[in-house]
């Protein structure tokens, strides 16, 4: 093997210099910030019930307002306040009540948008919801689609409860970043 020249080694480095360089000077790419307002109908009781409780304490009524309850949900995501607005998809997940004052919710569910700009996409939602504050914040903590390498927040804010206390309208105004 012929031995190395200073030539040499210093033809290497700069070389090596010059690969770095023009691997950290590509241009990155800028994400895209997409601001939106839904609307969660959440509805525990009747004939079409988007939010069933699946366990709980034994021997205790399973419902949302528990401590332990775990509810499974498929409620719409709406564009405006009412129900029978148009449909934008459906937010699939859970909510475990985790505190034992039955203040918190902790949600995880994904918004699986089926009409509108972002069908086929989704968002991953997932935080703590307390329940007892007029607004509340959640993390986006991934997406796919349109929402590919998503991240940002949403604030919640109930805009309705029945007199029941269990079927609720929440308006989500989400921030999303996303490539």
């Amino acid at each position: 093997m012929a031995p190395c020249t200073g030539t040499t080694v210093y033809m290497l480095i700069s070389m090596m210099i010059f690969i770095t360089m023009v691997g950290c000077s590509e241009p990155k790419q800028r994400m895209k910030e997409t601001k939106m307002v839904l609307y969660l109908q959440d509805w525990e009781f009747g004939k079409n019930s988007t939010a069933v409780p699946v366990a709980g304490i034994n021997g205790r009524f399973a419902n949302v307002l528990n401590f332990t309850t775990v509810s499974v949900v498929d409620d719409a995501l709406t564009e405006g306040l009412d129900r029978n607005s148009k449909e934008v998809g459906r937010a699939q997940g859970i909510y475990v009540n985790s505190a034992l004052d039955g203040t918190n919710l902790h949600l995880i569910f994904s918004a699986i948008f089926t009409n509108g700009n972002y069908k086929g996409s989704t968002l991953e939602f997932q935080g703590a919801d307390r329940r007892n504050l007029k607004y509340r914040e959640v993390s986006v903590v991934s997406g796919t689609g349109v929402f590919r390498f998503a991240r940002g927040y949403a604030t919640l804010e109930t805009v309705f409860v029945d007199d029941s206390g269990y079927d609720a309208v929440v308006r989500f105004n989400a921030t999303v970043r996303h490539s």
